[in-house]
């Protein structure tokens, strides 16, 4: 277990694992490293994995301020720099892209030798020019509910999660040890930063992004419709899409073979 603070003394918890290019990776909206458990043995047979929990999520301290997507953005900078790392990968599944999509627009490619976008819509509302947005949190009416859902049933709240976010039923285990890590986020944080993530539309910056590029999509993702994080690799110049037949929106997680080799392979072909 390793610690550091960042710049506005928040006790941020990561993990590093292996040698090689080091390869960063960051999870989604409630989630922790334990959602990376079928990735970073593998994947740190090539690279040096590095992972973290946002503030206010997982082993991370339970801040309750500052919880906006710049301001996460920030915190990855400081754990950059606080390990001194060059050339790294960064690979965000969910609002962990948008963090990341972040960190770009306000740090440019500092330090960055790559960018992995895993199934996240560039839009999180529905609108007139948008139908491909959060399925389940499209407009201001769906965030209330989902804002009542999480503060009278935390728990509740974190199950359903699961079930959008899986194509295939989890074990009882599988489930529970999900439900457990996403409930070390309190329901505040949980709201404000989502608050905040909803209310973003990326489609102004993503063409802008000059890295090379991996996005990786789930077809069957309960979360998004799949048109949604294609466009994604579709208006980065040069990005590299592979599609996941078999995957909800956890696709590393229900293919993970496919998911590791694609992901290695990606970074490979950036070191060659």
């Amino acid at each position: 277990m390793a610690t550091f603070k960042t710049n506005d003394q928040v006790e941020i918890y990561y993990e590093v694992t292996g040698e090689g290019k080091p390869l960063f990776m960051l999870p989604g909206w409630t989630c922790t490293t334990k959602f990376w458990k079928h990735n970073v043995d593998e994947l740190s047979k090539h690279f040096q994995v590095i992972c973290m929990d946002m503030r206010g999520h997982g082993r991370s301290e339970k801040v309750m301020h500052s919880h906006r997507i710049s301001r996460y953005a920030m915190d990855v900078k400081n754990l950059l720099d606080h390990l001194k790392v060059e050339e790294v990968t960064v690979l965000g599944w969910s609002m962990g892209a948008s963090i990341l999509w972040s960190y770009i627009e306000l740090f440019g490619n500092h330090r960055l030798a790559g960018l992995v976008c895993v199934d996240q819509s560039p839009a999180q509302y529905t609108g007139p020019d948008w139908v491909w947005g959060q399925k389940g949190c499209y407009d201001m009416e769906m965030f209330i509910r989902t804002c009542y859902d999480i503060k009278y049933d935390p728990r509740g709240a974190a199950a359903g999660l699961v079930g959008a976010c899986l194509y295939h039923k989890p074990s009882d285990e599988d489930a529970r040890s999900i439900v457990d890590e996403i409930c070390k986020c309190p329901p505040y944080v949980r709201i404000e930063i989502m608050r905040d993530h909803t209310n973003l539309d990326w489609r102004d910056f993503i063409p802008q992004i000059k890295l090379p590029t991996l996005v990786c999509v789930a077809r069957n993702s309960n979360v998004f419709d799949w048109q949604g994080s294609a466009w994604v690799g579709e208006h980065i110049q040069g990005a590299e899409t592979v599609f996941f037949e078999d995957s909800g929106h956890m696709l590393f997680w229900e293919e993970p073979e496919k998911f590791n080799r694609t992901v290695t392979d990606f970074i490979n072909k950036l070191h060659s």
